[in-house]
């Protein structure tokens, strides 16, 4: 069965909701919402990343997603079965709500994992690098991210989901995320309880150390609650975009590139192999000699009343 992936659709709608906000906060009294230059280099980003995207997306579902599915799903006697015992899945309504639960399981795993792993926050933070949080910065992508995605979400098409099915998936996902990178809309009341709305995508882009490393989720907040990453916005808190260390520059290429320059700095400090895996693969701000800090140790250090909150490289 053929589909045609959303985001073919949802591309015009982004560049039409950016144009909307762009100038609606350009006649309101949040002038500074956007800055052209910014602009400039989110956009030029976002038309990269979906240009490299829809030729990953390609070799993914081709290469990788068809491959494993046809591996585990063999056809036996004229049926598909899964190899652990049980009848590949098909396409009624029940098995795309439970293929879009295991997407938004898979996806945030996959958004945890690039803020607590380095090398992989390299690729990620290209879209926390902006300190404006707008429909923009919404398109703002890594391109690098794209290559090691499909590898969180191939045992979906293991256990009998069709890969178009999960593409489409996918698709959907984008497209929530896409629209909460905005500060037009508040809190939603009861929906928060199980949604991940505007407001929690807030503090998700937040460099406020209280905020930092919270809310990974995509359609739903369920499994930050679960898994102890979640964080409701206090609206009392003055809200900072944004890194702590910013690429300080609109070249596409240093923004796409800047950490992991940041990540050979680091790796030169010590002639230790352990210390230079974990500069690469350790959690962001680690450090062997305590110059910068993890999160989880700022905080720690924070309920001491210790001065080494700003020695951090996460955001």
């Amino acid at each position: 069965m053929d589909f045609t992936n959303p985001l073919v659709y949802g591309v015009p709608c982004f560049l039409g909701l950016i144009l909307l906000e762009l100038t609606y906060s350009k006649h309101t009294n949040n002038k500074d919402l956007y800055k052209w230059k910014d602009l400039t280099a989110s956009l030029t980003i976002g038309v990269g990343s979906a240009v490299i995207a829809a030729l990953t997306k390609t070799v993914s579902a081709i290469l990788i997603f068809s491959y494993v599915y046809e591996l585990f799903n063999p056809m036996v006697d004229g049926v598909r079965s899964n190899i652990f015992g049980w009848e590949s899945f098909g396409y009624a309504w029940y098995v795309w709500i439970l293929c879009m639960l295991l997407d938004d399981f898979a996806y945030y795993w996959f958004h945890r994992q690039n803020h607590m792993v380095r090398f992989f926050w390299a690729a990620h933070i290209v879209h926390h690098s902006s300190d404006n949080f707008n429909l923009g910065t919404a398109v703002r992508n890594g391109w690098f991210t794209i290559v090691y995605k499909p590898f969180f979400y191939v045992w979906i098409v293991m256990l009998g989901f069709p890969p178009e099915m999960l593409i489409v998936c996918l698709g959907i996902e984008a497209l929530w995320q896409f629209q909460l990178h905005t500060k037009y809309i508040s809190k939603m009341g009861f929906i928060e309880k199980f949604i991940n709305t505007h407001t929690m995508h807030q503090v998700h882009h937040s460099k406020n150390i209280e905020y930092m490393d919270k809310n990974h989720g995509g359609i739903l907040n369920i499994f930050d609650r679960m898994f102890g990453t979640w964080k409701e916005l206090d609206e009392t808190i003055d809200i900072e975009y944004g890194v702590t260390t910013p690429p300080n520059s609109h070249n596409i290429w240093t923004i796409l590139t800047h950490e992991y320059q940041n990540i050979w700095v680091d790796m030169k400090k010590s002639r230790n192999w352990r210390h230079k895996f974990m500069y690469a693969f350790g959690q962001p701000g680690w450090s062997h000699d305590g110059s910068t800090l993890t999160i989880k140790q700022i905080r720690k250090l924070s309920k001491k009343g210790d001065n080494k909150l700003d020695n951090s490289t996460n955001a």
